[in-house]
Parts: C-alpha cells; sequence; structure tokens
C-alpha cells in the first residue's frame, strides 16, 4: 500500500493567537514569508503525497484561497515583469497534486475532523499533518521519513518526541515495547495524563500514517467531557487489533500552537533565509548586547 493522501485538519479556532486570528486562520501566520499550512503541505508533498485533504470551516476561505491561483495577482506580475515571485505563487502547489475540501461545522476535536474526510479515505492508508507543529527535518522531511517506514511495516505509525515529564498534560504519551528505539511497537496511548500518570516520555506530535481501520474505531469512539472525539482514544482501540508504531523522527520540532514556539520558528528560519540569515543575526547580537 502507498501514501497518496493526506489530511490537514485546519477547522481550530486558534484562541491562543487572538486577536490575531480572529478574522485570519492561525494556518495562515506567516513564519517569515510563507504561512504554516504551506510548510506542512510542502512536507508532505515531498514525501509523494498527491491528494491533499482540508479540513475546515467557514473562517478558512484564505487557506482555500492561498492554494487556488490568483489571476489579478499573476497578471500584474506579468506586467511589472517580475518573473520571479510569479514562478513562485504558481509554483505553490507542484503540477499533479490536487486539494480537496470539506467543512467542519463544529470544533468537536481532531478525531471528528478525520471522520468529516472519510469519504475521501475509503480503503486506504493516509497521512495526517497537524500545521500547527513545524517539523525541520533537514534532507527528509518528518512525513518522508515516516512514509520510508510505513513501506516497511504497512502499520500505522505516529510521531514522537521526547518531552519534559512536567509537560504530559500537553500531549498523547505512548507507552512502547522498546522506546529506546527510533522505532518501536505501541502497548498503549493516552491523551494528556498528569505526570504521575503517564507511561513514558514519549509525546505524539503532528503527524500520523493511519490504516483505515482507523474509521472503524473512530466511529466506536464517543464524544469525551468536551464534547470531542479524541483521535488517541481511537487510536488505543486501533493497537489492540492491528500493531501501532512510535517513530521518533530525525529533526527539529516547533510548536508554533504556543507563542513562544511561533516566535523561536520564526527566528531559526529567518537565520536560514539567504535574504536575512546575516541581517537576522546581527540584529539578535545588537539585542543582546542592548539586554546586557
Amino acid at each position: 500500500m502507498k501514501i497518496t493522501k493526506a489530511v490537514f485538519p485546519v477547522a481550530g479556532l486558534g484562541t491562543r493567537f487572538l486577536p490575531a486570528t480572529k478574522a485570519n486562520p492561525k494556518e495562515m501566520m506567516p513564519i517569515v514569508d510563507k504561512p504554516l499550512i504551506q510548510y506542512a503541505v510542502e512536507d508532505a508533498v515531498a514525501a509523494g503525497i498527491t491528494e491533499l485533504i482540508f479540513v475546515t470551516s467557514s473562517s478558512k476561505r484564505a487557506i482555500e484561497d492561498h492554494f487556488d491561483s490568483n489571476f489579478e495577482l499573476e497578471a500584474n506580475l506579468i506586467a511589472c515583469g517580475k518573473q520571479d515571485l510569479l514562478e513562485m505563487v504558481q509554483n505553490i502547489l507542484p503540477e499533479g497534486v490536487s486539494c480537496a475540501y470539506v467543512r467542519q461545522r463544529s470544533p468537536r476535536g481532531l478525531g471528528h475532523a478525520l471522520l468529516c474526510a472519510k469519504q475521501f479515505l475509503l480503503n486506504e492508508p493516509f497521512a495526517v499533518l497537524l500545521a500547527d507543529d513545524l517539523i525541520d527535518g533537514g534532507a527528509d522531511t518528518c512525513l518522508q521519513q515516516m512514509v520510508s517506514v510505513f513501506e516497511e511495516t504497512q502499520s500505522s505509525i505516529v510521531a514522537v518526541q521526547r518531552i519534559s515529564m512536567d509537560d504530559t498534560e500537553k500531549y498523547g504519551v505512548v507507552a512502547s515495547i522498546d522506546s529506546g528505539e527510533p522505532l518501536s511497537r505501541l502497548s498503549g496511548i493516552v491523551e494528556k495524563p498528569k505526570r504521575q500518570d503517564a507511561p513514558s516520555n514519549l509525546g505524539v506530535v503532528g503527524r500520523y500514517i493511519l490504516t483505515p481501520q482507523i474509521f472503524d474505531m473512530l466511529e466506536l469512539t464517543g464524544a469525551g467531557a468536551s464534547g470531542e472525539i479524541q483521535l488517541t482514544d481511537a487510536i488505543a482501540k486501533l493497537l489492540k487489533i492491528e500493531p501501532v508504531s512510535a517513530f521518533q523522527f530525525v529533526g527539529k520540532r516547533y510548536d508554533c500552537g504556543s507563542k513562544l514556539g511561533f516566535v523561536e520558528a520564526t527566528i531559526a528560519y529567518a537565520l536560514k533565509h539567504p535574504e536575512l540569515a546575516d541581517s537576522v543575526a546581527a540584529l539578535l547580537k545588537s539585542f543582546a548586547q542592548c539586554s546586557n
């Protein structure tokens, strides 16, 4: 089985970034000169994904517009002779990659978002990418690494990283048979446990590869006290009937769902940007000198 489809759950309200997200999707907030969602899409496309499925809401039209053509803008760039900028906006999505959009009418959790996309995903494995998690994987993106693993295992995979035990209530946390290895089989998973109840220090981050059996588990998973259907609960059911692996990817993950993580990612990517790197390094140095 090949992975050719990816789901991007982008219907969240982005309340941690209000008022910036009152009228603008948090996924469209830029890290230097590209929105968060574009980084996630680039991760998927690099891994061979050709069908992108966005689970949106009524306030997320800007995401659809970003991946569509803008004839007025393109005509202006042509008239001004700005060929480099024209090529940039025309190649946001490469040839052969398509988009589909479905709305999640109310924010009922990640599991419910996947159920909204079920019609596009019958009987085949698929990837899930959360744009909040910006992962710099170097030569191979995080999803490229996971697809390579899937080609060998043909079973569901969740991306994990080691976290502080003080942060377990922010993550789904896994128990695995051999957590010392980059790839290990899950023996359990729990959503946002208290420190004393966490089965390990391996937290789930926003990259998954899931087999179609996950939909059976999601349909058996009722909404929790918050009214949300948790993907973590469905994965806990899934691992009882088929193998599920935890994968410790190679790369640096930035939690852009938090303000500090967003600022950290902006600085890190600015320091890699060919137009900005030297100037930003000098600016940071001047800030450091002023603080001393």
